[in-house]
């Protein structure tokens, strides 16, 4: 299998959207080309494929570029997700996300109350508790899991406190998997000329 046979996949090992995308591909079984990202050193290739310089981002061997992480799990998963689903995802992705930036990283926001933004995340948190009452999908749970672990890792003490314990158990079955193991392997910064890396590791 020559280099241009494999899809290449951009990505941050820190970054929860990079994080699902890459739990997706593990679980579908995909062979990726990995190129480790540093955000402030960005490579040249890849603000050349996706203008936007965000990751993850994933150039197919068509040519066809997928800059989104909801969508490389679409992709590789070939995810049709249900009406509920949908409105999990684009909760997690705006509200949810929305408070936490500003209860982990209240200075860069104006006027910003950190424990009020928690507050308002907890409502989000609150709910699904209630959905993890049930079964969910494991293509919902990675979409959703790596934002409640940077949540929960900001305080863990505070996290750990609160009377969620259907989301204790998930968020802490989801970090003891194979599948999240395999997905944090840590990876060195890729440079034009570095060997071909594959993802998931085939080590």
């Amino acid at each position: 299998m020559t280099n241009l046979e494999l899809p290449i996949l951009y990505s941050f090992r820190r970054c929860p959207y990079a994080m699902r995308a890459r739990m997706a591909i593990v679980r579908s079984g995909q062979i990726c080309e990995h190129r480790e990202v540093i955000l402030r050193e960005r490579p040249e290739h890849m603000m050349e494929i996706s203008p936007k310089g965000t990751v993850p981002v994933l150039l197919l061997p068509s040519g066809e570029v997928i800059e989104e992480s909801l969508e490389i799990m679409q992709h590789v998963l070939s995810w049709r997700l249900s009406d509920i689903e949908a409105l999990w995802v684009e909760r997690n992705d705006n509200q949810f996300k929305f408070h936490l930036d500003r209860y982990k990283y209240p200075n860069r926001f104006e006027g910003i109350d950190h424990i009020e933004q928690r507050t308002l995340a907890k409502d989000y948190l609150d709910e699904l508790d209630v959905l993890l009452s049930s079964e969910i999908s494991d293509a919902l749970s990675d979409a959703l899991f790596p934002f409640v672990r940077q949540f929960a890792n900001h305080d863990r003490i505070w996290f750990d406190s609160q009377n969620w314990d259907n989301i204790h158990v998930w968020l802490s079955d989801n970090l003891a998997s194979e599948e999240f193991s395999i997905c944090m392997k840590k990876y060195p910064q890729w440079q034009v000329g570095d060997e071909l890396v594959k993802f998931p590791s085939t080590e």
